[in-house]
């Protein structure tokens, strides 16, 4: 149960990083240091959810 809530939190942190990685993305001067570091935060989690769920 708490591994299943655990992988929730995951994805809905992946889904505000991708959120707001679009939003960064679509400004006219994106900044991409922030840029960079929403991937970086998004792969981190994506690998954390690909362990979990073993």
């Amino acid at each position: 149960m708490a591994q299943e809530a655990r992988v929730e939190a995951l994805r809905t942190k992946h889904a505000e990083i991708e959120h707001y990685l679009i939003e960064e993305e679509r400004r006219p001067w994106p900044n991409f240091d922030l840029v960079h570091q929403l991937k970086r935060k998004k792969l981190k989690i994506k690998d954390e959810l690909q362990r979990a769920s073993c």
